[in-house]
């Protein structure tokens, strides 16, 4: 139980700071400052509960290292289950602490929503979203499995992961927002709906299909390390 709590803590910590200063101090942090939101919150949930969880915080990761056998199927449905409620909370307080501002609602300023077309800063469709989050994701899920592969690399594991993150962010925010993990794009669709929860599919499907890339091309890698 411990596992799955944490694994909720930390993916509501991820949301809340990451899509919350995408709403409210987007304007002032600009791309980069909310890719080092992201990042800085991977990297502090890692040496908190990455003991604990392995701090997956990510449906996307957990279907990885599910694939990579590093986890059990029971690990792996609980651990979503407990992610997305995570998100869920995480952006049911970013809601209430922008509707107690004055900046004139959530709906107003966003939560950090993913989105293609009309929601793209730069008009990407549909299908460029899908590639995108496909490419995004298996480049940090690949990151996540090699640095965790061996215990030597465990103690900058959370600082690497974390700067991925941010770097991934970097050139994903202005084409989708960036997902690369189903949890963090379902919580802020539930809440806005719309075209955010129109274009939610994108937003699993893309992850998913990345992070299950990684997992094969690791798994063909360091054949050694998948368990047997």
């Amino acid at each position: 139980m411990k596992k799955y709590i944490s694994e909720l803590i930390g993916t509501m910590v991820l949301v809340l700071f990451g899509c919350g200063s995408a709403a409210i101090a987007g304007s002032i942090l600009g791309n980069l400052g909310i890719a080092m939101a992201f990042g800085l919150s991977i990297v502090a949930m890692a040496y908190i509960i990455g003991d604990v969880s392995g701090c997956h915080i990510n449906p996307a990761v957990s279907l990885g290292m599910w694939i990579t056998k590093r986890i059990d199927s029971k690990d792996f449905v609980f651990y979503v289950i407990a992610q997305c409620i995570g998100a869920i909370i995480g952006i049911g307080l970013l809601a209430f602490m922008i509707n107690s501002s004055n900046l004139g609602g959530f709906l107003a300023t966003g939560l950090g929503q993913n989105g293609f077309g009309a929601a793209s800063s730069v008009g990407l469709n549909m299908w460029g979203a899908l590639v995108v989050e496909i490419i995004l994701t298996f480049v940090f899920v690949f990151t996540v499995l090699g640095v965790t592969r061996d215990s030597k690399t465990g103690v900058v594991a959370g600082i690497v992961i974390g700067l991925t993150l941010a770097f991934v962010h970097i050139m994903g925010i202005p084409l989708t927002g960036t997902s690369v993990n189903p949890a963090r794009s379902l919580a802020p669709a539930l809440f806005m709906g719309g075209q955010a929860l129109n274009q939610l599919w994108v937003f699993i499907i893309g992850p998913a299909v990345g992070g299950t890339i990684a997992a094969f091309i690791y798994k063909y890698l360091y054949p050694e390390s998948v368990e047997a």
